[in-house]
């Protein structure tokens, strides 16, 4: 797990498609900062958890998958 510091005026899905390449894994960011959720727009120097990102199950839902 890495840390990420955030710049002045970054929000989640900013810092999602920066360090994840696409703002759909903002809620899996947020999910593993719940500390940090009451901040919606970022001042500089917040520190946040950047775990890296599970295996993708597929398009499958889960009760479809074998």
């Amino acid at each position: 797990m890495q840390n990420y510091v955030t710049a002045l005026g970054q929000t989640w899905d900013m810092i999602a498609k920066e360090v994840y390449g696409s703002e759909k894994y903002a809620d899996f960011l947020m999910e593993n900062n719940p500390e940090k959720l009451h901040i919606f727009i970022f001042s500089s120097g917040e520190v946040l958890s950047i775990p890296e990102l599970p295996e993708e199950q597929g398009a499958l839902p889960p009760w479809r998958q074998t």
